[in-house]
């Protein structure tokens, strides 16, 4: 397919530019994040908003507040990079925290069999994310170089798809 072929050499490009320019990374990791993060908090506040139609608001009104709190710091990742484009190792904590809470949330809520189902999926992710806040935290620089050849073989791998 030529969307896939489309989408491995820009892969590869993006990886290629995390790997030489990782301050830029970690600048557009950053955006990228804030970005998550707004929409993440819109979805949180929607569910809740949501959930309390239906649900016990117990477990809605958490949701909500998480979700302004979300919705808070995706603004402030979008618009004060230079003051947080060195923390991407925090970054990865919040969020991982934000994904457990999130998930935990989710799971007592038990709303249907797919939601959670998608709450283990969130939980798991928190988890991935605090190992990576982790690492990223003995040196942030290498989490771009990372990304970069994530991105690479991902490119790769999409190239050779149709082969």
């Amino acid at each position: 397919m030529e969307s896939n072929k489309g989408m491995g050499l820009l892969s590869i490009i993006l990886g290629l530019i995390f790997i030489i320019f990782p301050m830029f990374s970690e600048s557009l990791v950053s955006i990228i994040i804030g970005m998550s993060l707004l929409f993440f908090g819109i979805s949180a506040v929607y569910t809740g908003l949501d959930m309390n139609k239906y649900a016990n608001s117990m477990y809605a009104v958490p949701l909500i507040v998480i979700g302004i709190i979300v919705i808070i710091l995706g603004f402030l990742f979008i618009f004060y990079i230079d003051a947080l484009s060195f923390l991407v190792a925090i970054q990865f904590y919040l969020i991982g925290f934000i994904l457990i809470i999130f998930g935990i949330i989710g799971l007592l809520s038990r709303i249907s069999a797919f939601y959670l189902f998608t709450s283990i999926l969130i939980f798991i992710m928190g988890i991935i994310s605090i190992a990576l806040g982790a690492f990223a935290w003995a040196q942030p620089m290498y989490i771009a170089i990372i990304i970069g050849l994530i991105l690479i073989i991902e490119g790769v791998a999409l190239l050779f798809l149709d082969q």
